[in-house]
């Protein structure tokens, strides 16, 4: 059941206020038609509700085109309240604000995915963070990221660690030293989660299931 939020249209003009209403509707058709709405038309007087439904609203299909709403309006007004909502208390709140980032991509809010998002303990948040940031990470600080994703290896369930691997694939060359020494981590999941990753790096076309079983077999084995 999704969370109620009241949703105050105290000064907003009258010919938005049922659109706003309907962001909030109980049925997720009527909240994604007034999203897309929101974002075929985009008004600065949108940006409160829009930012306030991706903290609480439930629908996938629906936040993110909330996310895409906020896009649409002008970065200047949007990357300022989307830096708030990187501060909430609410789980969704800050996971949400990251792919809102991801979608503006914007360079010069690199400086805004700090070590605690890449370690939160929400795994969604960590996710998020992990992709987001290297999406904009600048030429050169690649190598300092790799450093940092390489600590929460071994970390959560099947999905979180996929994510991780791809967010280390991607940034390239640069992770592959990173994840040989980590293959030789005491700790066994670290160890095979590295082992995967690398494999993964090399040959896109294992499959991320597949190697894992590989690396298991290795260390296993203890072959190479």
């Amino acid at each position: 059941m999704q969370e109620v939020v009241p949703i105050d249209t105290t000064n907003v003009p009258a010919q938005h206020t049922g659109l706003i209403n309907a962001l909030g509707a109980e049925d997720s058709s009527v909240r994604l038609q007034a999203a897309l709405a929101a974002g075929s038309n985009p008004d600065p007087v949108f940006l409160e509700t829009l930012v306030e439904r991706c903290a609480v609203e439930p629908d996938f299909f629906v936040r993110d085109m909330l996310s895409w709403a906020l896009v649409r309006l002008s970065r200047e007004i949007t990357l300022p309240r989307i830096r708030e909502e990187l501060d909430s208390e609410r789980n969704q709140a800050r996971s949400q604000a990251l792919h809102t980032l991801s979608k503006i991509n914007d360079k010069s809010t690199w400086a805004w995915i700090t070590r605690d998002m890449l370690r939160d303990a929400d795994d969604e948040v960590a996710r998020t963070a992990w992709r987001v940031a290297v999406a904009l990470v600048p030429e050169g600080e690649e190598k300092g990221l790799a450093d940092e994703l390489v600590l929460q290896l071994g970390r959560g369930d099947r999905d979180v660690r996929l994510s991780l691997s791809r967010a280390l694939i991607d940034l390239g060359e640069v992770s592959k030293p990173v994840l040989e020494k980590a293959a030789h981590h005491p700790d066994a999941d670290v160890a095979a989660h590295a082992r995967a990753t690398e494999l993964l790096r090399r040959n896109p076309e294992t499959g991320f299931d597949a190697a894992v079983e590989e690396a298991k077999r290795v260390a296993r084995t203890g072959g190479s």
